[in-house]
């Protein structure tokens, strides 16, 4: 008898460059949930990095995780990965399978912050042995790394050594080994740190071909605009708990605070009644955009500089999380 173990089905598509994980959905209120966190708790000693966090994930959606450092973010990536089983409560996929499973975490691909690469080793090597851990062999295990090659623009620097590349052809090669057998789910835990900006451009575009084809994707950044233009709903977390999670424009209705106006003053309007000072200017919050509009024009006059802000991700942020310094 053959001890040879059988191929492995290639993750990709026939056509393309990119893997067909499933049949494309459209994120909403229809899509069905890939992964369900449910009351998930973690403690280290008699920290909690996470406190009873409950937290749904849309098949085909891009869910963007926001929080202050020491939130718990990277915590609750870590348990979507199953490299970490949870103190309490349940992670699980498709409503069956734990990560911690082989069977499930073969579903899941990761992109961690700190670079899971071999940098003595080429970017084919690389990909190559991530391809084999999810059990590719043969042409499955050849097909699938040409076209993360591909997917990561590296397949003409694909005998070279990691550690003569630059920081954004690491960082693109960290996605490609996350996806290379083609998961249904990828996490990715700040993929763009220290990047140029081709760079990030780059990881943007690939990220946006992936959800084209229906993964789904949970997108852990520090960058508003990220997630401004990348996720479908955010979550943003803090404390080990969720805050808030919608869309940019749930948030922002139910958190943005508001349209601020700040204005630097030569002289004060007789028909406009006084700010909050905010060093040497003056801040008015409005709650609507017509309002902020009709304050700007009587101060237009009198102002040296005049700025209007509608609400944002970013006010968002602070007004959920606080403008305090975490270490």
């Amino acid at each position: 008898m053959s001890n040879r173990r059988p191929e492995v089905a290639a993750p990709w598509s026939s056509a393309g460059l990119l893997p067909n994980a499933t049949a494309i959905l459209r994120p909403g209120d229809t899509a069905p949930v890939l992964l369900q966190v449910r009351d998930v708790t973690q403690r280290y000693g008699a920290a909690r990095a996470l406190d009873g966090l409950s937290l749904a994930v849309r098949r085909g959606e891009t869910l963007g995780l926001l929080g202050p450092n020491g939130a718990g973010k990277t915590t609750l990536m870590h348990l979507m990965a199953g490299v970490l089983a949870p103190t309490g409560g349940t992670v699980l996929l498709d409503g069956r399978g734990s990560p911690s499973s082989p069977a499930t975490r073969r579903r899941i691909g990761i992109a961690p912050q700190d670079l899971a690469l071999y940098t003595e080793l080429t970017a084919e090597e690389n990909l190559r042995f991530f391809a084999r851990l999810y059990g590719l062999r043969g042409r499955a295990l050849s097909l699938a790394v040409e076209r993360a090659l591909a997917l990561a623009e590296l397949t003409a620097r694909r005998h070279h050594r990691v550690h003569t590349f630059s920081g954004g052809m690491q960082r693109r090669l960290n996605l490609a080994c996350a996806v290379v057998h083609g998961p249904d789910l990828v996490l990715l835990d700040e993929p763009t740190v220290g990047v140029d900006p081709q760079s990030r451009g780059h990881v943007f575009d690939s990220l946006e071909r992936l959800k084209a084809l229906g993964h789904t994707l949970v997108y852990s950044t520090h960058y508003m605009e990220e997630a401004e233009r990348l996720c479908d709903r955010i979550a943003v977390i803090d404390h080990g708990r969720l805050l808030a999670c919608g869309t940019l424009h749930e948030l922002v209705r139910r958190h943005g605070g508001g349209h601020r106006v700040r204005a630097r003053l030569t002289r004060h309007p007789d028909d406009v009644s006084s700010g909050t000072i905010v060093g040497d200017e003056q801040e008015w919050v409005l709650p609507d955009a017509a309002q902020a509009t009709e304050l700007a024009l009587k101060l237009g006059s009198s102002a040296s500089s005049l700025a209007v802000r509608p609400p944002d991700l970013e006010t968002v942020f602070f007004t959920l999380t606080g403008r305090s310094l975490r270490d």
